[in-house]
Parts: structure tokens; C-alpha cells; sequence
């Protein structure tokens, strides 16, 4: 028997051998599992009846006809984290993974909602772009990233690394870098895992299923990628969706364009600063109008709905006015337009004052109407959003994403609360078809930005 040994062989069995031994570079990236495989211990399911259950060490969610967006959410908030995990997805269902996401009963009564880090397996091919869910709408799609676009794979298992490090979001697609969004919306809330609604002809009963589930909440910065993506940042910016809807900023963020003094020709030279996309009324020592005076838009507006983020100081006083007219009350103070309020309620005097109970309170109608005593108020130095719409007569003012008053501009009710306040002297007050824009100056440190605005026009 010939025993020979064949050196071409041996060579080729020893470079198989090397390559068998080659180990991947171990990951010592010390991450926390957010799911134990066998339980839902630390979970919570919110908002729609999906149906969740747990194979293979895995997270199944299963779609229910006629049920909203379902969530298994995480029990623990979670503010700066990096979030790995792997998903399989049904081709033909939408999903997503909720991340700084919030469930308030004064928010559209507890609905679900923060950043969506999409789950998109249509053409459209939107997987891992970023959505904000029951507010804006799409913030970072994929429409300028093929590349991202085309990373991800159909009926088979998908990688995602999200990043949310301060005002920044990053996320990859199996390890193909896909969205960059700097937001300062939200800096904390709870993980999700969304089973989209289905309604009409979409098939009950599809999948999709989540694994290696992890986070990791310390050091960030030594594990934190780079990436080549240019950040979509949208500060004083309008959303895709935003955009679509006919709403328009109403200030760049950057110049005083579009703007002007309520008693001037052009903007103020005093007593108003921009710095850094904010908007900010300096202090005067509480004197209203004393240093730069109010400010409005120099267009007029009919119907519409306003939308902005303000910030107060303690104890500071200042206003959002709208149907404001200039040509009216030519002495001194501030034009005359009907007013929703910004108070520091805990602090300032006007809190306990007003023609009605509260009706000087931050959000309120002032003098005229006070807004619901349980509204949700952000902390002094956090941003609060305003939003006014006023369509058809019919007036709404909420705070924070929840309503808390509406009236009806011109009704018998509301002459009535004009005829016992000090704005019976101008007749009218209030009724005018169009009007403009009013910040209101008083002589207090309150800031703004994200100022937008739609439109509405008759049907």
C-alpha cells in the first residue's frame, strides 16, 4: 500500500485547517438583553390587541383585523442607548420599533407616541427610516439613500443598530448605514416592538418576529459608530408629511423675515434675540412692551391651525394672540387679538386673577376662558408646544398634545364673555375674518421656535 503522503494535499488540508481555526473578532461590547427569551417580564402591551407570543427564544407579533397599532413596550424608559436586534419580517406587513416613545392619558388618551424606527418591506423601501408615530409623520424616509434602500432583505432575517445619543438618531440596516436625524422632540421614553394595524382586505394571521433583543446604556461614546449620512435636522423645519399637509414655517429659524413690530414698520431693534434657532423675548423687568414691544407676522391669517414650542422662565408672562389687528387701540400696550396665554402658573400673580376663574392661566383663553385645570405642563426650562386651531368659527386651543378648551368665535356664549370682560370697548373684538400673528412681549425671558402654520381655506 503506497503510504506517500501528497504535498499539494497536506498543503491544502493544512490551509483549510487555518481557516476552520479563524475565529470573528470577539464583541466585548457589554450589552444588556432587553428580553429574557422565555417571558415577557419588563414588557407591557399597549394601544391595539396584535397578538404577541414568544417562539424559539423569540418575540412573535401576529396582526389582528380592526385593532389599532399594538406595542410591547418596555417597562423601563430609556433616554442615551445604542440598540441592536434582529427581525423577520412578512412581506406584506408594515412594522416598525418605537424608540423614546411615550404613552400620556392626556395625549390623545394614551396614545402611543415618539420615533419609529421603520419596518418597510413594500417597494417603497423604507426600512430604517425614521417616522414619528401619532405626530409629525415621516422626519428621515429613505427616498436620498438607495443604498440603505436596497440593504434590505425579503423573507429573511434583517439587523438593525440604532443609536440615540442627545439630540442625535442614527440607525443601520444590516450594517449599511441608513438614517441621520438630529430631533430634540423627545429625550426619553420606552422601547417598542409595533404590529401595525390592518383593516379590509389585508390577510389576519401574518408575522413578524424579533430576536437578540439588546442595549447597551453605558459608555456610548467609545461604541458609538460614525456615519457618512448628512443629518436631516428639523429644527425650524417642516416634515415630509408637514409639508404635504399645506403646513408652512412661519419663521426660517434664522432672520426676522415675515415678521415685524406691532407698532413698527420693520422688526424690533431691541428686546428680541435669535440665537441658535430660538426666538427669545429678553427680560425688561416684567414692564410689558417695554423694551422691544410684541411682534406679528406681516401676512394676515383666516382659518388656520398654529403650531409652536415655547419656553418660560419662572414667573414670566407672554402670549400667543391671533386675529390680532394694529390699526386698532394707536396708544400704548399691546394689540389687540384674542390671546392664548403662556404663564408660569405657579409663580405669576395673573394665575389667580382673570374676568373668569383661571382664565389667566397658561393655555387659556385670556380673560375669557379657562383651560382645563388637568393639562400637562412642562417643567420651567423644557419646551412646551402650543397649537391653536381656529376653523368655521370653532376655536381649539391645546397644550402638550391634548385639548383644553374650544368656544365658538361670534356665538351668543361667547359675546356674552366678551361683554363682561375689558374687551367689550372694541367692538367686535374677536370676529374679525382675518388677523395677524402676535408674540406677545412683556417684559419676560420666554423663547420660541418651531413656529408653523396651516392655512386652512374654505371648502
Amino acid at each position: 500500500m503506497n503510504t506517500r503522503t501528497n504535498p499539494i494535499a497536506l498543503g491544502l488540508l493544512c490551509l483549510g485547517l487555518l481557516f476552520s481555526c479563524k475565529q470573528e473578532p470577539k464583541d466585548d461590547t457589554p450589552w444588556v438583553s432587553l428580553f429574557d427569551g422565555e417571558s415577557f417580564n419588563g414588557w407591557t402591551q399597549l394601544g391595539g390587541e396584535a397578538n404577541y407570543t414568544i417562539r424559539d427564544n423569540s418575540v412573535v407579533g401576529t396582526t389582528v383585523s380592526d385593532t389599532p397599532n399594538s406595542f410591547m413596550t418596555t417597562d423601563k424608559m430609556y433616554g442615551d442607548f445604542i440598540l441592536e436586534l434582529d427581525y423577520l419580517v412578512d412581506s406584506t406587513m408594515n412594522s416598525g420599533i418605537q424608540i423614546r416613545s411615550n404613552s400620556y392619558p392626556h395625549y390623545m388618551d394614551g396614545r402611543v407616541h415618539g420615533y419609529q424606527i421603520e419596518i418597510d418591506p413594500s417597494d417603497r423601501a423604507w426600512s430604517a427610516g425614521i417616522y414619528d408615530e401619532a405626530r409629525r409623520g415621516w422626519l428621515n424616509p429613505m427616498t436620498s439613500n438607495p443604498e440603505a434602500q436596497k440593504a434590505f432583505k425579503q423573507n429573511d432575517w434583517n439587523h438593525y443598530r440604532i443609536e440615540a445619543i442627545g439630540d442625535t438618531i442614527k440607525t443601520w440596516i444590516n450594517d449599511v448605514p441608513a438614517a441621520h436625524l438630529i430631533d430634540d422632540k423627545t429625550s426619553q421614553g420606552f422601547i417598542a416592538l409595533q404590529v401595525h394595524s390592518i383593516y379590509g382586505d389585508n390577510t389576519e394571521g401574518t408575522e413578524i418576529i424579533w430576536k437578540n433583543i439588546k442595549i447597551l446604556t453605558d459608555s456610548l461614546s467609545k461604541y458609538s459608530r460614525s456615519t457618512p449620512i448628512q443629518p436631516i435636522i428639523t429644527k425650524n423645519a417642516l416634515g415630509v408629511d408637514e409639508a404635504k399637509k399645506g403646513w408652512k414655517m412661519l419663521w426660517d429659524g434664522e432672520t426676522t423675515n415675515g415678521w415685524r413690530g406691532a407698532r413698527l414698520d420693520e422688526f424690533p431693534e431691541q428686546g428680541w434675540e435669535i440665537n441658535d434657532g430660538v426666538l427669545t423675548v429678553l427680560s425688561s423687568g416684567g414692564a410689558e412692551s417695554a423694551a422691544g414691544g410684541d411682534i406679528v407676522t406681516k401676512e394676515l391669517y383666516g382659518d388656520f391651525e398654529l403650531m409652536v414650542d415655547f419656553k418660560i422662565t419662572e414667573g414670566a408672562n407672554s402670549g400667543i394672540k391671533y386675529y390680532v389687528d394694529t390699526d386698532i387701540n394707536k396708544g400704548p400696550g399691546s394689540s389687540i387679538g384674542l390671546e392664548y396665554q403662556i404663564l408660569d402658573d405657579e409663580r405669576h400673580p395673573d394665575a389667580k386673577l382673570g374676568n373668569h376663574d383661571g382664565s389667566r392661566t397658561i393655555s387659556s383663553l385670556y380673560d375669557l376662558i379657562q383651560a382645563d385645570p388637568n393639562k400637562h405642563v412642562n417643567p420651567i426650562g423644557e419646551w412646551n408646544t402650543a397649537h391653536i386651531i381656529s376653523k368655521d368659527g370653532h376655536v381649539e386651543h391645546w397644550l402638550n398634545g391634548m385639548k383644553v378648551l374650544e368656544y365658538e368665535r361670534g356665538s351668543e356664549a361667547y359675546k356674552k364673555l366678551v361683554s363682561e370682560s375689558k374687551y367689550v370697548q372694541w367692538p367686535n373684538f374677536g370676529e374679525s375674518e382675518k388677523g395677524h400673528i402676535l408674540l406677545q412681549d412683556h417684559g419676560d425671558k420666554v423663547s420660541f421656535k418651531n413656529i408653523k402654520i396651516k392655512p386652512i381655506t374654505k371648502d
